[in-house]
């Protein structure tokens, strides 16, 4: 099952319609997850808390957590109503009158960004010109975002989940050979969860790039702790909740050490994310590789109209 099914799953990954069509058992990692000891991120106070409904913890803010003071969980960045309700549905409006392309997990995709090959590490500009100008508002807000500094947008996805297709993302790492430290989320039409598991190398050197964090882990945001302090993580899974209009930043520990993922469950309705891209400082003006993204950064200052123009450019992932 190597290759892709009509519905764009391929290898493990799995939605309804292949389960059933190929008779296909999917790893649930739900099942798996919750025999861990679950903690819950609460965006009030920047701590953890033990728990697996993010609601549940969330609500219990307004009472200290019932005396408990959390522990710490740096590399998480979530702000409430980073867009409004208007914004929302303005945003909305641009993505669907978009064409949309199936993805994997029971996801359907936009993509705006180079092509890139993440195997042969080679990027090129493919079809790339810019972004939607319904968005560019988007990019604009992250200027009044302290962490955001510096952000050069060279990818924005549009990812939909949808629970009548079993849509989810299996844990993972972003590529770390081009993609950089701040990995950024907008989150739209629901609240979701984002699903934090350790990652251990095991020997396994180059899986998601991660040999390359070496040339710039001097240029991180945060330094990233040894594998002895993670230890108390062990047998544990963290959420992230993401709720409807908000703003999520990963980076640091979170983005290099734990793998994250959004699970089946999670969805209860239609949600719908932008994320967004930065280069690694490798490809960034004064970095060894600059020659081979300049032209990508000149495009990524275009945004179109997109009942003008309609281009078709795919990121492979």
């Amino acid at each position: 099952m190597d290759h892709p099914r009509p519905c764009g799953c391929k290898g493990r990954r799995t939605c309804l319609s292949c389960e059933k069509d190929f008779d296909i058992d999917r790893i649930d990692y739900s099942q798996i997850f919750q025999k861990l000891k679950a903690y819950t991120f609460c965006p009030h106070c920047n701590r953890i808390y033990p728990g697996w409904d993010t609601d549940t913890v969330m609500a219990d803010h307004e009472r200290s957590h019932n005396g408990d003071e959390g522990e710490e969980y740096s590399g998480i960045y979530i702000e409430l109503d980073f867009i409004t309700a208007d914004e929302e549905n303005r945003l909305m409006r641009g993505i669907d009158e978009m064409p949309w392309d199936i993805s994997q997990s029971g996801r359907r995709k936009q993509n705006f960004g180079p092509k890139t090959n993440f195997k042969k590490t080679k990027i090129k500009p493919g079809d790339f010109a810019g972004f939607p100008q319904f968005s560019e508002f988007v990019q604009t807000k992250f200027n009044d975002v302290p962490l955001m500094k510096g952000f050069q947008t060279i990818e924005q996805c549009s990812l939909e989940y949808t629970p009548e297709r079993g849509a989810s993302i299996d844990p993972h790492i972003d590529d770390c050979w081009i993609w950089g430290e701040r990995v950024v989320t907008v989150n739209l039409l629901s609240d979701s969860v984002l699903t934090m598991s350790r990652f251990r190398r095991n020997g396994e050197k180059n899986r998601y790039n991660l040999h390359f964090v070496d040339k710039y882990k001097d240029e991180l945001i945060m330094n990233l702790p040894n594998e002895e302090e993670l230890d108390r993580f062990d047998e544990r899974i963290v959420r992230i909740p993401m709720p409807r209009r908000s703003l999520l930043v990963m980076y640091g520990s979170p983005r290099y050490q734990w793998e994250h993922a959004v699970l089946r469950e999670d969805i209860r309705e239609r949600r719908v994310c932008l994320a967004y891209r930065e280069f690694t400082p490798m490809y960034i003006k004064g970095g060894s590789e600059y020659s081979k993204s300049q032209q990508v950064f000149q495009l990524a200052q275009n945004f179109w109209n997109h009942s003008e123009v309609n281009p078709h450019n795919l990121t492979s992932f």
